[in-house]
């Protein structure tokens, strides 16, 4: 898929982006470049492989790292809303903002 000039100029029109004939001619040569490296990744057949959770495991068994599920934290609520103009039983009060 090749793009032509008018193509990139709607497109700078659609960002609200200004462009010049030259910037706009070097803008199209990079996008043109750039579609046709999707096209030659397009072209690769990958039906018969399968996908990878990371692509380190092209060169190395990876066995994913899980931590143990432990609390870390302790609830200090009291501590968090000493600073807050107005609580009620553990809640922020806030002013009603919907009528």
């Amino acid at each position: 898929m090749a793009l032509t000039p008018t193509d990139v100029n709607r497109i700078a029109h659609l960002a609200r982006i200004e462009l010049g004939q030259r910037e706009a001619e070097h803008i199209l040569e990079q996008l043109n470049q750039f579609f046709g490296l999707v096209e030659q990744m397009q072209a690769v057949d990958t039906t018969s492989i399968a996908p990878l959770a990371h692509p380190i495991e092209q060169i190395e068994d990876v066995a994913l790292r899980l931590r143990e599920d432990a609390v870390t934290e302790h609830v200090r609520r009291e501590d968090n809303q000493r600073c807050a103009p107005a609580v009620q039983d553990g809640l922020y009060l806030v002013p009603q903002v919907i009528e």
